[in-house]
């Protein structure tokens, strides 16, 4: 009997150690499974932001794809003003100004389809980000840091500036000494 009692009690250890080792293995598979399912996030939160980016990037390459060829119109734009503003007014070349302001206005039309805009600041503050300063000079009739003339417009394809407009601004009106 005393026999059967070991037996009994040696077959729950061996029923008990299978138990914990199963539990064990339980444990360890359900870890593993925490672990892969955690990864598989990740590579899905990798893939999808790498799909956003590739979007984004076709999305710039579409809207910006022409702003090396739109840089290289700009020189054509300013000397078709160039050539209005050198032309004479006079009835010898009312043709060849009407000539030359249609393929100006054209050109211009054209350029705003492709969202290329013009920076013409006149009046306006000072911008650093979208005007070039040439030269500061005195001036009673504007504010200080005012653009005063515009000697070149600048250009924006996007809202991305393309050209900065060149720009004279006012340091204000001069300093007067009461005391000289």
């Amino acid at each position: 009997m005393e026999e059967q009692v070991e037996t009994a009690e040696e077959q729950q250890a061996a029923e008990a150690s299978v138990e914990e080792a199963l539990q064990a293995e339980l444990g360890a598979a359900q870890e593993e499974i925490a672990q892969l399912k955690d990864q598989m996030l990740r590579v899905q939160a990798d893939a999808q932001n790498v799909r956003r980016r590739a979007e984004q990037d076709v999305e710039k390459a579409h809207k910006f794809g022409q702003e090396k060829f739109s840089r290289e119109l700009l020189s054509v734009l300013d000397n078709l003003e160039r050539a209005l503003a050198a032309t004479p007014e006079s009835e010898e070349t009312t043709a060849l100004r009407e000539g030359v302001d249609m393929t100006l206005q054209g050109f211009l039309s054209t350029l705003t389809k492709f969202n290329v805009e013009a920076i013409d600041p006149q009046g306006e503050a000072f911008n650093p980000e979208f005007h070039q300063a040439m030269a500061m000079q005195e001036n009673e009739e504007f504010a200080p840091n005012t653009v005063m003339a515009v000697m070149q417009k600048g250009y924006s394809l996007h809202g991305r500036l393309l050209r900065p407009a060149m720009v004279m601004v006012s340091k204000g009106a001069p300093s007067i000494d009461e005391n000289a």
